[in-house]
C-alpha cells in the first residue's frame, strides 16, 4: 500500500475542514461516501470487495482528499489523487481504461490524476467542492505536479443528448490543443445524439472550466456508471491563479 503523506494544511472555514486521509479508517469513510453517491443515488454497477463501499484496484495507490463537516465529523466530500509515480506502479492511470492517452505521454512524469469526485447530497452548496479544490491546489504545489487530468462524468439517463450538447459547447470554448487530444475506447456517437439543444453544464464541469480546464476530445461511454466521460486537463499554474482569485480573495 502507498504510504500516505501528511494531512494537507487546513484552510480556515466556518463549517468544513480539508485534509488527506492518513489511515485505512479514513479511506473507508471516503469509500462509503462514494458508494452512497455512485451506487445508491446514481445507480452505478460497482464491483467491490466490501459491501457498502466503492473500492477498486487503484485505491491503495491513491491519496484521498477528504472534506469533513466540523459539526458532525462526517466526511461529506472526497477526491482521490493518483500521483505519477503511483500510476507507474499500478501500471496505468484509471482514465486509460476509457481513453488512449498516448498524446499525453510527455506530461506523465509530473501529471496527477483526479477521480471519484463526489459530495454528500446534503452538502452541495458549492462550499465542499471549493474546499476540495483548495486542498488540491495545495497538494499539487507541495509535490510539484504540473498537470491534472481526470474524467468528468455526465449522466446518460436521457440517452446521451445532454452529454452530446455539453461536448459541443466545450469543444467550442474549452478544447485543448490537438497535441493533448485523447481517443475514447468506447466512443459516444455525439453526432447522432446532438439534437441542437443547449444543455446546462453539470456543476462540476462548469467549475473545472472556470478554473481553466480544457476538454481533450470526444466523450467515452462508461457502461458500469452509465455515464459519458470527458477527459479534462488542467495545468497547475492555471489552477493556482484561478483558485487564489476565486477562493482566497
Amino acid at each position: 500500500m502507498l504510504e500516505l503523506r501528511s494531512p494537507v494544511q487546513s484552510v480556515p472555514a466556518a463549517r468544513y475542514h480539508v485534509s488527506l486521509a492518513v489511515d485505512d479508517c479514513e479511506i473507508r469513510e471516503a469509500q462509503r461516501l462514494r458508494y452512497k453517491v455512485f451506487a445508491e443515488e446514481l445507480g452505478a454497477h460497482l464491483s467491490t470487495v466490501l459491501p457498502g463501499h466503492d473500492i477498486d484496484l487503484y485505491d491503495p495507490f491513491c491519496d484521498h482528499l477528504l472534506v469533513r463537516d466540523l459539526a458532525s465529523g462526517e466526511v461529506v466530500g472526497t477526491y482521490r489523487i493518483l500521483p505519477p509515480e503511483a500510476a507507474r506502479r499500478v501500471g496505468s492511470y484509471y482514465a486509460e481504461q476509457e481513453f488512449d492517452l498516448t498524446r499525453l505521454n510527455f506530461l506523465r512524469p509530473r501529471m496527477a490524476e483526479l477521480g471519484r469526485s463526489c459530495v454528500h447530497p446534503a452538502h452541495r452548496s458549492g462550499a465542499v467542492i471549493a474546499r476540495l479544490w483548495i486542498g488540491l491546489a495545495d497538494y499539487m504545489t507541495r509535490y510539484g505536479y504540473e498537470t491534472i487530468v481526470g474524467c468528468a462524468s455526465i449522466g446518460m439517463a436521457d440517452g446521451g443528448h445532454i452529454a452530446a450538447s455539453v461536448h459541443r459547447q466545450l469543444a467550442k470554448s474549452h478544447l485543448a490543443p490537438i497535441e493533448w487530444h485523447v481517443t475514447p475506447r468506447a466512443r459516444l456517437p455525439v453526432e447522432s445524439l446532438d439534437d441542437g439543444q443547449v444543455a446546462a453544464l453539470p456543476p462540476l464541469i462548469k467549475g473545472y472550466t472556470r478554473l481553466g480546464a480544457m476538454v481533450c476530445g470526444e466523450p467515452a461511454w462508461d457502461p458500469d456508471f452509465n455515464t459519458a466521460d470527458l477527459l479534462m486537463l488542467l495545468p497547475r499554474a492555471q489552477l493556482n491563479r484561478s483558485y487564489a482569485r476565486r477562493f482566497l480573495a
